[in-house]
C-alpha cells in the first residue's frame, strides 16, 4: 500500500513539475553564468528547438539563470527598469523634506536561493514567476563536460515540456 501510494505521489508531482506557463515561454534571454554555461546552454538550446534565444532582453518571454534574490533583482532592474512616475510640484517640496534614507523600503537581508552551485532558473519576464528549475552538478569546467551538461540540462527541459 505505501509502494502505490509513493508511485501516486511521484506521478502527480512530476505531472506538475513545471509550471503550465513555461509552455507559453517561445523566446529566452539567458543571463551570465558561471564556467560560461549560459553560452553552452544558448547552443544546446537553439539546436534542440526548446526556445528561441534572444539577444535581445526586451524580446524575452523569461530568463534563464543560475542565480536568485539579491544578484537577480540587480539585473532584473538593469534590463527591465520600472517606468519613471509622473512627479507632481508637491513632490519636489517632499524630496527636499527627506532626511538622507536611502533604499527605505527595500527588502533587508539577503536569499540563500540561487546560492548553491549547479541550479538553473526559468523565470517568467512578466512575473518574475519561477517557472522550472533543475539542481545538476557538472563534475567539472571543462569545455567537453560544460556541453555535455548543457545538454542533459535542455534535455530535461525539453522533456518537461512536453509533458512526458
Amino acid at each position: 500500500m505505501r509502494k502505490a501510494l509513493l508511485v501516486t505521489v511521484l506521478s502527480v508531482v512530476a505531472a506538475f513539475g513545471i509550471d503550465p506557463a513555461a509552455r507559453e515561454v517561445k523566446t529566452v534571454y539567458l543571463l551570465r553564468m558561471g564556467n560560461g554555461l549560459d553560452q553552452y546552454l544558448a547552443s544546446e538550446l537553439s539546436k534542440q528547438g526548446v526556445f528561441t534565444v534572444t539577444t535581445d532582453a526586451q524580446k524575452a518571454d523569461a530568463l534563464l539563470t543560475d542565480s536568485l534574490g539579491e544578484p537577480f533583482e540587480r539585473k532584473y532592474l538593469e534590463l527591465y527598469p520600472p517606468p519613471e512616475p509622473e512627479k507632481k510640484k508637491d513632490d519636489d517640496k517632499k524630496d527636499e523634506k527627506k532626511d538622507g534614507m536611502i533604499g527605505v523600503g527595500a527588502r533587508a537581508g539577503s536569499s540563500t536561493i540561487g546560492r548553491g552551485k549547479g541550479t538553473i532558473f526559468l523565470v517568467e519576464r512578466k512575473s518574475r514567476n519561477l517557472l522550472w528549475s533543475m539542481t545538476r552538478q557538472p563534475k567539472h569546467s571543462g569545455t567537453k563536460e560544460m556541453v555535455n551538461h548543457a545538454r542533459k540540462i535542455v534535455a530535461a527541459l525539453k522533456k518537461e515540456l512536453s509533458g512526458k
